[in-house]
């Protein structure tokens, strides 16, 4: 403890004085006869001595100005748990802050903290931040601030959206002891180990004793790149720090327009550093993706921005039957380069064409039939990419002139003569070259550079690709213009040209290794890479040109304007560039080639750091409580209570010994009575002393999580808004609690939820006896039809599977005739007049036990719904609600609310509102 006003101390010394004054007092009255004769017999000479005072009111009056002295003195409280000296007390004081991405969960304590540093000390105060400027400054040591200018400016500055540099503030460390300061620093810690570590500690050390502030307990967690798998599916990962214990995170899949295509819970293995999982979407769906979002991690490391790199484009390969064997077949090359990035689809083209597409892709013979060559000739002028493979079944067609509209699909009618094979890009000459025949080369050629205009400019031809065979093109004086890809001796292997909106490119060798070894390199895969980002309209940048910033994430996780640091970058360098000042994190380019660079492509595996100087918790460094108004506040109150003794007993209405008991037992019971609710006693559970709402655990962490934050929300919300008083919620398991406790059970479906006859049980007697359960199954309306898939109404698509877990569930229930819920139900007029019954989603119906049941007195046992309340309703640690409300918004909330509201009192009250309508009736009853 410590005091203001030191000084005023020393009017304690006036106590003893009090004490020998308020020692004495006058003598009390005395009640005598007044017979004459008697008095004057009495009278002579006597010495009064005057009567002391009780010892229970000398000790009052002194603990009363004593009390009021120390009161005026100042005396603050200090909460240093740790017993040692408090940086900045007694010497100037260096705070090295920590304002890196991994600050953002827990900046607000890490400024409580560092306020609570403030508090303690007189001195001008010195300021380090660790991660670089938004102007790209390197952190430097500030001027000595005042506190309380000092904490004016903190209140206004946000972490950044990179990583720190702990060796540049070991360099301004190491300048501010050359120039002689030396004091006490306190190094407010975001957890995580960095490469420069030891300097960094090494330049604290210098300048004093080092007090650390630093939570080991907080959760650290980024979205960083999945391990290779092979498969064709999304893979997020989350890397973060290895704890004793395993843990489940959320990942959601959310669209460009912000809407929420999948939740994905990724399993993080006890001591492990990441966990990964696959985001399990059609590919419709998946190319909507325009960013994954960690769950309960604001800022930039919970995000990652997805670009055209990670669309995975639906690819058709239409199949000739009889050339599809193993290891050599027409289509084992393609689909061994296309598959890791594109969807493969095989099969007939009438079958490909019917869905969308971004490629086909015809090996030799795959349109020889004039049916299939008119519907692909319609589907490519619509925009489509048709890949060509030649081979020794491709006739050349002298007659075709690229550049000619073609009128050919348009004849429709049965009774037209067969098309001929127009979709080439150039006009081909009859027969083939090849080594040693008629139009043969001495040797195998290789492959030219690739054209600028071509898209695969800027990938390296490797030296050992070489063409013994091919199809050749009829030369022609603008035949350059249609050739991507050339031999060394100057002959087209990839010819292009415009058909409608769409394109045809052609390979003048076959998919297979027959006539090149092409398909054998990585060229090919690169070659077919390049060809299904144009497909959608996407020019790749070539590797080394530069990439603006476009938009950037801010310290919230948000896109905002690039900082005024922010440069280009080259388009090969994505994915291995860490975020910095000059790189921050967002979307670079222009939009038929942008790129994503995201915070956790470099950051490598998290691990937490080593202690520097003496550690301690944030929570270490609360705020000091200052003890002098409370202390004068008690001097005042004993004051008055002296006052008020005092006349009583000068009034003889209260003997010394009764006024000393009063007094004792005020004192007794101010200091015996709780300044909280006394605990329960062993084996009463708390719902016993309290009304709480009760939540049926499910088993998955996420979705219990959110059902305790939602019906903390709902109490509170009920408290504030009316005369019920609820606790916080309880989650229970019906076979194993007691649920006499709880007027209401809120219970949501899980699609791998399961029920046991015991369990049916006592949620049966749990019904039967008042009890209500509120049956939510989250977004998902199991009415609609579909819902038992991916692809069902409304939510579905983010829980399949979940109508046929609520019919398991309900299964052995006794569930009364439903109805579903109106505005003249009374539940829509319990305590609010509501009209609709949203939760996080609107327009999905509420159902209700049919009115007029006489069972329980008319109410209803059972709510069911979909609108997902408990997201609606959620409020977290911070305060905040983390869960959109659609469409509406905070309009939406409100009433989701009020449908909270007027559920509680109607579990609690039943249907003394429906009683009251017949209220009219029954005095016009009575007048008669």
């Amino acid at each position: 403890m410590i005091f203001q006003l030191p000084w005023l101390l020393a009017a304690l010394a006036i106590l003893p004085v009090l004490w020998l004054l308020l020692r004495t007092l006058p003598p009390p009255p005395q009640r005598r006869a007044f017979p004459a004769i008697m008095l004057l017999r009495g009278l002579r000479a006597r010495v009064t001595q005057a009567a002391t005072a009780p010892l229970w009111l000398l000790l009052l009056r002194c603990a009363a100005l004593g009390a009021l002295i120390v009161g005026l003195a100042g005396p603050v409280l200090r909460q240093d748990r740790t017993g040692q000296s408090t940086p900045g007390q007694d010497a100037e004081l260096t705070v090295v802050l920590d304002n890196g991405w991994a600050a953002v969960p827990d900046w607000s304590r890490r400024l409580a903290a560092v306020d609570a540093l403030l508090d303690r000390t007189t001195h001008p105060v010195r300021l380090l931040t660790t991660a670089p400027g938004p102007a790209g400054e390197a952190p430097s040591v500030g001027a000595p601030t005042p506190p309380s200018l000092l904490r004016g400016m903190l209140d206004s500055t946000r972490p950044m959206p990179w990583p720190t540099d702990r060796a540049a503030a070991a360099q301004a460390l190491r300048d501010l002891a050359s120039s002689g300061w030396h004091g006490q620093i306190a190094y407010v810690s975001d957890g995580l180990a960095a490469s420069d570590d030891p300097a960094f500690a090494a330049a604290l050390a210098t300048l004093g004793p080092v007090r650390t502030l630093i939570d080991r307990e907080a959760t650290v967690a980024a979205l960083t790149p999945a391990p290779p798998t092979g498969d064709q599916q999304l893979h997020v990962a989350v890397g973060t720090l290895p704890t004793p214990h395993p843990r489940q995170f959320t990942v959601r899949a959310e669209a460009t327009d912000g809407g929420v295509l999948s939740l994905v819970p990724v399993p993080v293995a006890a001591d492990a550093r990441q966990g990964t999982a696959a985001v399990t979407l059609p590919a419709e769906l998946r190319n909507r993706i325009g960013r994954l979002v960690l769950r309960d991690m604001p800022g930039p490391a919970g995000v990652r921005l997805l670009d055209e790199g990670d669309r995975r484009r639906p690819v058709g390969l239409i199949g000739v039957a009889g050339t599809d064997t193993p290891l050599v077949g027409t289509l084992f090359y393609l689909r061994r380069a296309l598959s890791p990035t594109a969807e493969l689809r095989e099969g007939p083209a009438a079958n490909l064409l019917a869905r969308p597409l971004s490629i086909l892709i015809a090996p030799d013979g795959a349109l020889g039939s004039p049916d299939t060559r008119r519907a692909v000739t319609d589907w490519v002028r619509k925009g489509g990419m048709l890949i060509r493979f030649a081979g020794p079944l491709l006739n050349g067609s002298p007659d075709h002139d690229p550049t000619a509209p073609d009128n050919s699909a348009d004849a429709g009618a049965p009774s037209s003569p067969p098309l001929p094979d127009t979709l080439l890009p150039v006009p081909l000459m009859a027969g083939e070259r090849q080594l040693g025949g008629a139009m043969s080369w001495g040797k195998p050629e290789h492959l030219a550079p690739f054209p600028d205009d071509s898209p695969f400019h800027g990938l390296a031809v490797p030296t050992d690709v070489t063409v013994s065979r091919q199809v050749l093109a009829r030369p022609a004086a603008d035949l350059a213009t249609y050739s991507w890809a050339r031999l060394t001796d100057g002959t087209p292997l990839v010819t292009h040209a415009a058909l409608g909106a769409g394109e045809i490119v052609l390979f003048h060798v076959t998919s297979t290794a027959e006539w090149s070894n092409l398909p054998l390199s990585g060229l090919f895969v690169d070659m077919l890479r390049r060809l299904a980002e144009r497909s959608v309209g996407v020019d790749a940048p070539a590797d080394h040109s530069l990439l603006a910033p476009y938009m950037t994430l801010d310290a919230d996780g948000a896109l905002a304007p690039p900082p005024p640091a922010a440069r280009a970058l080259p388009a090969d360098a994505f994915g291995t560039t860490p975020a910095s000042a000059a790189h921050p994190p967002g979307l670079y380019g222009p939009r038929a080639s942008r790129r994503a660079l995201n915070l956790g492509d470099a950051i490598g595996p998290l691990a937490p750091q080593s202690t520097i100087g003496h550690e301690v918790t944030l929570g270490g460094q609360s705020r000091d409580r200052a003890l002098g108004p409370w202390l004068v506040a008690a001097a005042l109150l004993l004051l008055a209570l002296d006052a008020v003794l005092t006349l009583l007993l000068r009034a003889g209405l209260l003997s010394g010994r009764r006024a000393g008991a009063l007094v004792g037992a005020m004192l007794l019971a101010t200091l015996s009575s709780p300044t909280h609710a006394q605990p329960a006693p062993d084996g009463v559970p708390g719902a016993a002393l309290e009304t709480r709402l009760g939540y049926i655990l499910t088993g998955h962490a996420d979705i219990d999580a959110v059902s305790r934050e939602g019906l903390q929300g709902l109490s509170d919300y009920t408290n504030a808004r009316t005369s019920a008083v609820l606790g916080h919620p309880d989650g229970v398991v019906p076979d194993r609690d007691d649920l006499s406790y709880y007027p209401m059970l809120y219970w949501p479906v899980a699609a791998d939820a399961t029920i046991d006859p015991a369990r049916t049980a006592a949620l049966n007697a749990y019904m039967r006896h008042g009890g209500i359960l509120l049956i939510d199954s989250q977004g998902v309306d199991p009415a609609a039809p579909g819902t038992d898939t991916a692809q069902g109404a409304g939510f579905a698509a983010q829980a399949p599977g979940t109508a046929a877990a609520l019919r398991r569930m309900t299964r052995g229930l006794d569930v009364p005739p439903l109805t579903r819920l109106t505005d003249r139900h009374v539940l829509a007029h319990t305590f609010y007049l509501l009209h609709s019954f949203p939760g996080r989603y609107d327009g999905l119906p509420v159902w209700v036990a049919r009115e007029g049941d006489s069972a329980n007195d008319g109410v209803s046992p059972v709510i069911i719904g979909s609108s997902d309340w408990a997201h609606a309703w959620a409020v977290d640690a911070q305060g905040d609600t983390p869960y959109a409300t659609v469409p509406d918004g905070a309009a939406q909330r409100v009433t989701a609310y009020r449908f909270g509201v007027n559920a509680v009192l109607y579990a609690l009250t039943g249907n003394y509102k429906a009683d009251q309508v017949h209220v009219p009736a029954l005095l016009r009853r009575l007048g008669e």
